[in-house]
């Protein structure tokens, strides 16, 4: 089972993390992270790499160097992790044992996280970071070649919060981020699906809205941010989890109730439209 039977995550309960950036500083030591999902959710990944790796891989010429130095931080940090074995190969907790040569770092690096991995460079005639590089398995309705080589802004360009305010204070947190002292933020949607793989268009999402359903899913994505020491490059680390909203404490169905009726309509309309998001609201008022 690819979702989960509690919440880790759930920012819409911390003043701190509720609202846009939400950011706080990165414990290294709690750079990845690991759940009950674990087995199926890697199983899951494997297939998508191996049967849909147009979809969810890409790579820039530019990304070689930097998806490289970030393979040998991971191995070098699930060394030290339990029930992993790592040497010229990388055997899972589940037993799966991963190669880590003859592919792609980024290629490879999805195949031993349950994060998916985005690479973000600044070129010197650039104001913005672009994205260079990514192994984007679980997206949450967006296309990664629709993203690839384009900066922050261009990237986030629907989303209503992105506005003329909050994208220079996201730049500016890439530009201070510094080896060793990461960042971690959270995002939080509800899904009426807990399929975690969600590729879609920006054409296709403005086509339709989203059909108001009975059960529904908090999807979190912990994400956070670090800088490679040799590159220079931005790391973005997109960890979703999943859980029916059923499965959530009384405290966090009752947050995420105040946090979906705060919501703005031009958010709502972005998120899937009005009947969905008071289908949604509807659901948690009736648990």
């Amino acid at each position: 089972m690819t979702t989960l039977s509690y919440a880790p995550f759930a920012p819409f309960m911390d003043p701190k993390t509720a609202h846009p950036p939400g950011v706080r500083p990165l414990d290294m030591a709690d750079w990845l992270h690991r759940d009950e999902a674990y087995a199926a959710q890697m199983a899951y990944r494997d297939r998508l790499i191996a049967e849909e790796r147009d979809v969810v891989f890409a790579a820039a010429p530019e990304a070689a160097g930097p998806s490289g130095e970030l393979l040998e931080m991971v191995k070098d940090h699930l060394a030290d992790a339990p029930d992993h074995k790592v040497g010229h190969t990388l055997t899972r907790p589940d037993g799966v044992e991963v190669p880590l040569t003859g592919d792609h770092p980024l290629a490879v690096l999805a195949r031993t996280t349950q994060e998916d991995w985005c690479l973000l460079w600044k070129p010197g005639d650039e104001d913005e970071h672009l994205l260079i590089g990514a192994a984007l398995l679980f997206p949450s309705r967006w296309s990664l070649a629709e993203k690839m080589g384009k900066p922050l802004i261009a990237i986030h360009s629907r989303v209503p919060q992105y506005d003329d305010r909050l994208a220079p204070r996201v730049q500016r947190f890439f530009d201070a981020i510094r080896p060793g002292k990461g960042l971690v933020r959270a995002n939080w949607l509800v899904h009426t699906t807990p399929e975690l793989h969600q590729p879609l268009t920006e054409a296709a999402k403005a086509r339709r809205d989203r059909e108001p359903k009975d059960r529904h899913y908090l999807r979190v994505e912990r994400q956070t941010l670090i800088r490679l020491p040799h590159s220079g490059a931005v790391v973005f680390g997109i960890k979703t989890l999943v859980t029916a909203t059923e499965d959530l404490t009384p405290d966090q169905r009752a947050g995420l109730l105040t946090a979906l009726e705060a919501t703005t309509d031009e958010i709502a309309n972005y998120h899937g439209g009005l009947a969905y998001h008071q289908a949604a609201i509807k659901a948690l008022r009736a648990l």
